[in-house]
């Protein structure tokens, strides 16, 4: 179908006409208050009201009153409630279906207000359990108690239940409630069963109050009404309705408001706002969700969000209505180019400008209580108005902060949104998303809860979680964003990219109304509803006691984001999460803003740093999508990193630096390819001769008068009490790897984090625990795994007399002592859960499961509240990642994609053939020259070739150190043999093992034996010894008797030919006369106990040896003839030498 704007813009045009000519059918319908004792009539439909016995649970502040009339009802509206009622009154549940966004919510609990009902609310998400529901079990005293769920509250105090995100619950879990649906029934974990009222009322009147109590009968309220909210599926994503639970339901379609007398409500609501703007926003906003444009796949327009849109415009009559259009839907960010040109071209038949001016400046900031005054001046026409602001007085400004044009326009902008909703900025990571949020915070005076979103976390994680108190009682904690919501904090919710869409539901009725209903029970209402309450002769002790708590009125949620990768399918930003917030856009900054920024923060640039800058600013305009990709290693953040860096130690070469940032040795062929080649065109070139460093030449490391020097950087060493957890390994220092360590030592100086990427075997660990050996730091080490959770890399629970107790992880220790956290098998653990470690390494801050917050010194010294769950990060806290490298044969995720800007990376490669050789003559100094050497080129040829794609397996530098360890304990081995120890996995794969074998041919190293057969060394015929203490006495010395059968006996003291035996011919013995060997292994005895043996049994030994020795002798001695008969004359020696070579026992 092709898509023709021109008519969608036509049919708004006569839709506009045509509602501006039926005014009167808009105008206000009067509709009585409702009071205690009065009836609410919508239409023909009327219903009685009936006084609520907690009126704190009614929902407020819904409908506007004004002289007891109900006003800004608009037919839509009505013809809802109407409708609600009619099923309310028959005793029907509902099902309001419809748009993302809050309109159904907001009917549902309009009516609930209108007739004064109260209300229990669940958000459904994946999470959902029927606990949930139904009953949760807590444990108190010791003793597990069972505690009524919203459902089971609803049903027995007459409430209406209102469930959220029908469509997010996981399979088979609502048909939970398919018969209190149906019959007002459901059984209950502790035993009790709810039944009707009517037949309660009928079996109370039968048999009595005690014998209904004895049944544990409990009676469903007949007020009772289930309302679902959900969006139709598959328009949308998520569970399709389960049929049983779908027929017990009335539906209910909550259609878009009429473009007409949306307007309308804008207007009566704002009425000084600029109606031909707010028009020719509300144009194309209908226009964009408009039966034609749908049928090419656009999301929704978030309709709703128009209002927050309609208050700017009623503060800055001046801004362009484009820059309002794309606060609510920056459709660059997540449309395709064939989307973008149908919604520009409904822009444009609009007379929308797409390229619009708008400068912001701010003139001035004061900070009040609860709120702040700001002078702004937009397009040369000034403003001001009032925005929420924090409690803190102390400005912090956001650790090194350079503002620059762009950014002081952005965060304009952003005090312009925060003035009317909450905000999302999203943005390519590393371009300062957060600093940019955290000058805003230090502005006006906010505390900020910084709360790391997670693929697996769960509603609990984001609202509130169960733990135990150290009576083993079971309690809910409030989780960071509810304490900021309580507090009036600023809660920053890092990486909305990452979180499942249904696990982010749960905050959809906290963004939109202000209200959020926790999983203790306890509700949060927004400022003015709560004040109301007071205001009507509630107290806030009666309030704190119903479970209701303010939500303070400088409560602000800021949400930070990566921008969505078009064509991989579904992406984040989704039609719901448009309906959400207000979106600004954030580039990374251009070239000249990051020169300024570097120049201020570090003074003059060298040349290599130009180059750097140069090449950062190539890639993110180019064209191509390989380094449009690539430039994401160049982030600001890191370029800032390396500026620094080179200002403290400086570099004539590029080369090396752009090398280790964008871990180009691990890079796929395709991408390295096309990284030299935008490198060569910006002058970066490799030295003539280089490895990963350059030449090998020679670096010093030493220690002298406590003071360590590699290379060129020198430090004082640490001293610290905790000596056994400093590393004492074995190193051989080679010229590479000494380099390597100055680097990081280098970093370590400046503060950075540091990440060691590299293949298998290639001396990761033995480098980072190098390095603190030197530095005499001690270490706390945490290996990661598939399995690794969140909760796992911040705290250990573990059981202790009944009560569960979290005792510190490594992390936490690193942190608090200021030691040394090494991170081992980071690639291990999924990206979704590593990713927590962004805000401590980028900030200090981090939130711990356990409700415990590690935070900066600073953050400490000027908090004037609790403290007491405060951890500071001790200044020497540094952090070493390990992972190996992306992609095949490795199995672990990508970490370095995930989090890499964040860390100073380094490439972990096998040493070059100078410096492995030198290795491993320190690992076999025994071991020939020539025989390392040819060991050395094959292994350097198979990682030649395993680079390239012709190998999977990265053949390493510990491998070759095992071969030359081997060879130098034990020498007279076979070199076959050894290479086969590493060869042997590589036997069944025939093209495998013909390419070795050529490479190994190649090299100068033995083939026979080694992937196919055994080499003829390794064939020889051996014996097993084994040594043995038998700890029984010898008598007299004995041949023993012949065994028919020629079993193996061990020990023993009757059967000649035995080993490890006493008295008997053998093997192996201590008190035997001679040997006897007939091909079993040999049990040997200890040589202290052979020495052992008494004197007189070794005379009486040596006495029977004689006389057998003499008796074959005697047998051998034959005539002449018989010697010439037989034809190899050599048996005869060979028979005696047998016995004459037969050796005595050791007297």
């Amino acid at each position: 179908m092709v898509f023709n704007p021109a008519i969608t813009v036509r049919r708004i045009d006569v839709l506009i006409r045509i509602l501006n000519g039926r005014q009167s059918i808009l105008a206000q319908n009067p509709v009585r208050a409702y009071s205690s004792n009065d009836k609410v009539t919508i239409g023909d439909v009327a219903k009685d009201i009936k006084p609520p016995k907690r009126i704190e649970y009614v929902p407020r502040n819904y409908l506007t009153i004004e002289s007891s009339e109900l006003k800004h009802l608009s037919q839509s509206t009505l013809r809802n409630l109407r409708w609600m009622m009619q099923k309310d009154i028959l005793g029907q549940d509902m099902f309001l279906l419809g748009r993302p966004g809050p309109s159904r919510r907001k009917v549902a609990l309009q009516y609930l207000e209108l007739t004064q009902r109260e209300l229990e609310y669940v958000a459904l998400s994946r999470d959902t359990t029927e606990a949930d529901l139904k009953q949760r079990r807590e444990i108190q005293s010791s003793t597990a108690k069972y505690f009524d769920q919203s459902a089971v509250r609803a049903a027995v105090e007459g409430r209406v239940l209102v469930i959220e995100g029908i469509e997010k619950a996981e399979r088979n879990v609502l048909p939970v409630l398919n018969n209190l649906l149906e019959n007002r029934e459901m059984h209950l974990e502790d035993g009790r069963f709810l039944i009707p009222s009517s037949r309660y009322d009928k079996l109370l009147e039968q048999h009595g109050s005690e014998d209904i109590s004895k049944w544990r009968l409990v009676r469903v309220d007949e007020n009772f009404r289930v309302i679902a909210l959900g969006l139709p599926v598959p328009r949308y994503a998520g569970q399709p309705l389960d049929p049983p639970l779908r027929s017990r339901f009335q539906a209910r379609d909550v259609a878009t408001v009429g473009f007409g007398e949306h307007l309308n409500e804008l207007m009566s609501e704002m009425p000084s706002v600029d109606s031909a703007k707010l028009e020719q926003l509300m144009s194309a906003a209908y226009a964009l969700i408009s039966t034609e444009l749908q049928q090419v796949s656009l999301p929704d327009f978030p309709i709703d969000n128009i209002h927050a849109a309609a208050t700017v415009l009623a503060k800055i009559p001046n801004i362009p209505v484009h820059k309002l259009l794309y606060l609510l839907y920056p459709y660059k960010t997540f449309l395709s180019k064939d989307h973008i040109r149908n919604v520009e071209s409904v822009l444009q038949n609009l007379k929308i400008d797409l390229k619009p001016t708008c400068h912001i400046n701010l003139h001035g900031v004061q900070l009040k209580e609860n709120e702040a005054t700001f002078d702004i001046e937009v397009n040369s026409n000034k403003a001001q108005f009032p925005v929420p602001c924090g409690g803190r007085r102390v400005r912090r400004n956001a650790k090194a902060f350079v503002e620059t044009q762009y950014q002081t326009q952005l965060l304009n902008e952003l005090l312009l949104s925060h003035s009317v909703a909450d905000f999302c900025v999203i943005g390519p990571k590393g371009c300062g998303k957060s600093l940019v949020v955290s000058q805003l915070a230090s502005l006006l005076g906010y505390t900020i809860e910084p709360i790391v979103l997670y693929q697996d976390m769960t509603a609990r994680d984001l609202v509130q979680q169960r733990t135990t108190l150290a009576n083993g009682d079971t309690v809910w904690r409030n989780s960071p964003l509810v304490e900021a919501a309580v507090k009036g904090h600023m809660a920053v919710l890092d990486g909305l990219h990452r979180i499942h869409a249904s696990t982010l539901a749960v905050l959809h009725r906290l963004i939109h109304d202000r209200e959020l209903q926790l999983h203790d029970g306890t509700r949060l209402l927004r400022h003015d509803r709560y004040d109301e309450l007071v205001a009507s002769g509630l107290t806030p002790h009666d309030l704190e006691q119903s479970g209701v708590r303010r939500i303070h009125p400088a409560f602000r949620i800021v949400a930070l984001a990566e921008p969505p990768v078009i064509g991989r399918g579904q992406h984040w930003l989704s039609p719901e999460i448009l309906s959400l917030f207000i979106f600004h856009e954030m580039r990374n900054l251009s070239k000249d803003e990051e020169l300024s920024i570097m120049k201020t923060l570090n003074g003059d640039l060298s040349s290599p740093l130009h180059s750097i800058i140069n090449l950062a600013d190539q890639l993110r305009n180019s064209e191509d999508n390989t380094l449009k990709n690539l430039s994401s290693s160049l982030s600001t953040r890191q370029l800032l990193r390396i500026a620094n860096r080179m200002s403290k130690y400086p570099t004539d070469s590029a080369y090396d630096t752009v090398q280790q940032t964008f871990l180009a040795k691990f890079l796929p062929n395709l991408a390295r390819r096309a990284l030299d080649g935008a490198s060569q065109k910006i002058g970066i070139e490799p030295p003539s001769r280089f490895g990963l460093f350059g030449q090998d030449k020679k670096v010093n490391c030493s220690n002298q008068n406590g003071v360590l020097t590699i290379g060129n950087t020198s430090t004082e060493i640490h001293k610290t009490e905790a000596l056994t957890k400093v590393p004492d390994i074995l190193f051989y220092d080679v010229p590479q790897h000494v380099r390597l360590l100055e680097w990081l030592l280098q970093d370590f100086l400046l503060g950075n984090h540091l990440l060691l990427v590299g293949n298998q075997g290639v001396g990761k660990n033995k480098i980072a625990d190098r390095l603190l050996q030197l530095l005499n730091r001690p270490r706390e080490y945490i290996q990661l795994h598939r399995d690794t959770t969140v909760q796992s890399l911040t705290v250990q629970p573990t059981v202790k007399d009944g009560v569960v107790v979290y005792e510190d992880s490594p992390l936490v220790k690193a942190v608090k002592y200021g030691h040394v956290l090494v991170v081992d098998e980071a690639d291990k653990a999924p990206t979704h859960v590593t990713c927590i470690l962004k805000t401590l390494v980028e900030n200090g801050e981090m939130i711990l499961s356990d409700g415990r917050r590690i935070v900066p010194k600073d953050l400490i010294l000027e908090s004037a509240g609790e403290v007491s769950s405060f951890i500071p990060v001790h200044d020497d806290f540094r952090m070493i990642v390990l992972a190996n490298r992306p992609g095949f044969p490795f199995l672990g995720n990508d970490f370095f994609a995930s989090l890499g800007d964040l860390f100073s990376c380094h490439a972990v490669d096998n040493p070059s053939i100078d410096s492995e050789l030198e290795l491993l003559r320190s690992y076999g100094p025994d071991v020939p020259e020539d025989t390392m050497r040819k060991l050395v080129n094959a292994f350097a040829l198979l990682r030649n070739m395993a680079d390239q794609g012709q190998l999977t397996y990265p053949y390493s530098t510990r491998e070759l150190v095992n071969i030359v360890k081997h060879l130098q304990k034990y020498p007279s081995e076979d070199l076959a043999t050894a290479i086969g120890n590493v060869f042997d996995f590589d036997r069944y794969s025939k093209d495998m093992a013909d390419t070795l074998l050529e490479v190994l041919h190649t090299s100068g190293l033995p083939t026979r034996g080694v992937l196919e057969g055994r080499a003829s060394e390794a064939l020889k015929k051996i014996q097993m010894t084994i040594e043995r203490n038998s700890g029984k006495d010898v008598s007299s010395p004995k041949h023993g008797k012949e065994d028919p059968d020629n079993k193996p006996h061990v020990g023993g003291n009757t059967w000649a030919g035995g080993t490890g035996g006493r008295d008997t011919a053998g093997l192996g013995g201590k008190g035997g006369p001679y040997r006897l060997d007939k091909g079993h292994d040999v049990h040997q005895l200890s040589q202290a106990e052979i020495d052992d043996v008494p004197e007189h049994v070794k005379k009486a030994a040596r006495e029977m040896n004689r006389k057998v020795f003499e008796e074959r002798l005697q047998e051998i001695r034959m005539s002449d003839c018989r010697r010439r008969r037989r034809r190899g004359s050599g048996a005869d020696t060979r028979l005696a030498g047998s016995w004459t070579t037969g050796r005595l026992l050791k007297v």
